[in-house]
């Protein structure tokens, strides 16, 4: 039977996924480990610290950084105005926040990730326009240069841009394409005699597009040799060239209003073959790599804003009273301000991890950021809800940061990826792994060959051993044992869980994405609170090698622990026990009905 358009359309799609994320080396890591039934101590023990140096670097760098925030950085004003004033975006430029990791050689600080990180949670605590400009200048504007530029790129583009005498920006989105990222439309026409390449196309909902100076364009381009055939190859293209047309500077939005995201138009713009960025062809390669560090800048970001959602939560709860006590006193107040806490402690605990990663010079680490990014905006939404709430009718009010915050934080879980599509990247990326080892034992029962005796028998003994042996989780405090012990046998029940979906649903699983959403959020549980652990055990030894007496507050961490843990076995439980059979016929029925 000749197979339909959409089972044609399937393969194609499984294809591009597999050339796009399975063709570079594949090492196991962290949350690829957890989907085998492993636990990859060395990604996330012993807990990341900077080196005196760095340290010392970092604060010395945030001492500049809260003097140019405190005097220049009016976040109430950035949203009345819609604009981030110039002398914020210089201020910022002096202290080399807009080139921070670059190297010392074009004018950065060479600073790692984990301190950068600590910066934009910084910004990111004050405002959350401004921590989205630096964003998108450093982390995905000019990180595709730092990543992918040749030495005469770099030479020629970073100088200016580390010192913030010009602005960058990053276009992927068009009206088609957006977390769908292969789906670019813009065309980039190579020049009879190649010298350069004519590009044609729309993209909008592009931060920075009308106040930056140098641009990071996504366009299709012909493959060489092969008729018909396309692919995306990232271009650098600057905006007074002929035929850019800014159709709208300032698109006006709900939230972070400070920052100008444009929609423009390329006609006929003809860019010279050196302003290719990266291979030809492998513009997706190098969009998803720069992803991965703008993902965990947000961490960063979400986290800075959460704090601050702490702080104003608790201010208030001390000081507002009603019915003859203060708002802290009562239990539905507590729980909200508990819930943010322990929230704010992993959230710290995964972006530091997260980082790490990074600069460890680790690779493959794409499952980590995803799950770093939508952890971290998820709870923020709940940490701005709660402080709202518990505000309750004066958050309502302009004279009130958290209307400003509210708006703000929306858009986190959909910019760089929107949560929904990126749980079900966690879901099947890390599936993979179990379900290559069971296919290989399928492919050899129905269809014997001695070649791959040998391939079936390993992975029949990798699933084998899995599901027989359940992970240590090394801690050095005695009192976190207990702690580890229920998470080694969590992830155990995890891979027993995802083996058992592979078995049952096999390729129908990848289009079931309440099964996804599922598995993905008890990956992101363990995540997170293995991060969290890790961080906890570090604090608890630093606070015997110095010999302190005092008693330390761990109970965030621990309150943390005990509710992620159990929000993991609920997502385990309803795999089996659900009602997802009900909750797809009611919203096919409310579908059908509007047509």
């Amino acid at each position: 039977m000749a197979p339909s358009e959409a089972e044609i359309q399937r393969q194609k799609e499984m294809q591009q996924a597999e050339e796009l994320l399975f063709s570079g080396r594949q090492e196991l890591g962290f949350a690829k480990g957890l989907f085998l039934g492993n636990f990859v101590a060395d990604w996330v023990m012993p807990y990341p610290r900077l080196d005196p140096t760095r340290q010392t670097e970092l604060e010395s760098a945030l001492s500049e950084v809260r003097q140019v925030l405190d005097r220049d950085l009016d976040p109430d004003w950035i949203d009345r105005n819609a604009d981030i004033p110039r002398h914020l975006i210089e201020g910022l430029a002096r202290t080399g926040v807009l080139g921070m990791t670059a190297p010392r050689e074009v004018g950065g600080r060479g600073f790692s990730q984990m301190q950068y990180c600590r910066i934009l949670e910084e910004i990111g605590k004050r405002d959350a326009s401004t921590s989205v400009f630096v964003n998108a200048h450093h982390s995905i504007g000019i990180r595709a240069l730092l990543l992918f530029g040749t030495r005469e790129q770099q030479a020629q583009w970073l100088p200016a841009l580390v010192a913030g005498e010009k602005l960058a920006a990053f276009a992927l989105t068009e009206r088609e394409a957006g977390s769908d990222a292969a789906n670019v439309r813009m065309t980039a026409t190579p020049s009879d005699d190649g010298s350069h390449y004519v590009l044609n196309g729309e993209k909008r909902y592009i931060t920075n597009a009308a106040v930056s100076q140098v641009w990071t364009v996504m366009a299709r381009t012909p493959v060489p040799n092969k008729p018909g055939k396309d692919a995306i190859t990232a271009f650098l293209v600057t905006p007074d060239t002929p035929g850019v047309e800014m159709i709208e500077g300032r698109m006006p939005k709900l939230g972070i209003r400070g920052t100008a995201t444009g929609r423009f138009r390329l006609n006929n713009v003809r860019v010279p073959k050196e302003n290719i960025l990266g291979p030809l062809g492998k513009g997706l390669r190098v969009a998803l790599t720069v992803l991965d560090f703008g993902r965990t800048t947000f961490g960063a970001c979400c986290t800075g804003a959460a704090k601050h959602c702490l702080q104003l939560a608790i201010e208030h709860a001390n000081s507002r009273q009603q019915f003859k006590k203060t708002l802290g006193n009562f239990d539905l107040v507590k729980k909200k301000i508990a819930r943010m806490a322990a929230d704010v402690y992993a959230m710290e605990a995964m972006t530091n991890v997260t980082a790490s990663l990074i600069d460890r010079g680790l690779e493959d680490y794409m499952i980590e950021t995803a799950m770093l990014k939508v952890f971290t905006t998820d709870r923020l939404w709940e940490a701005v809800n709660d402080a709202f709430q518990i505000h309750g009718g004066s958050a309502y009010f302009d004279d009130n940061p958290l209307g400003r915050m509210l708006r703000d934080a929306r858009i986190n879980q959909i910019g760089e990826g929107s949560n929904e599509v990126l749980i079900s990247f966690i879901a099947l990326v890390g599936m993979r792994g179990p379900g290559m080892e069971f296919k290989e034992i399928y492919d050899t029962m129905t269809s014997f060959s001695m070649n791959r005796v040998g391939k079936a028998w390993n992975a029949g003994m990798s699933r084998l051993g899995a599901t027989v042996r359940t992970p240590n989780v090394a801690v050095q405090s005695a009192e976190l044992r207990g702690f580890a012990g229920q998470l080694g046998r969590l992830i155990w029940r995890f891979n027993v869980a995802v083996n058992r979906a592979l078995v049952v649903y096999r390729e129908p699983v990848l289009d079931m994405q309440l099964i996804q959403e599922r598995i993905a959020g008890a990956a992101m549980e363990l995540f997170a609170s293995t991060c969290a652990l890790s961080r906890w055990d570090s604090e608890l030894q630093a606070r015997g090698r110095n010999g302190e007496t005092q008693p330390f507050d761990f109970t965030a961490p621990k309150y943390f622990l005990r509710k992620s843990i159990r929000h993991a076995k609920e997502l385990l439980t309803e795999l089996n026990d659900n009602d997802d059979h009900a909750l797809l016929d009611t919203a096919n029925a409310a579908l059908r009905a509007t047509k």
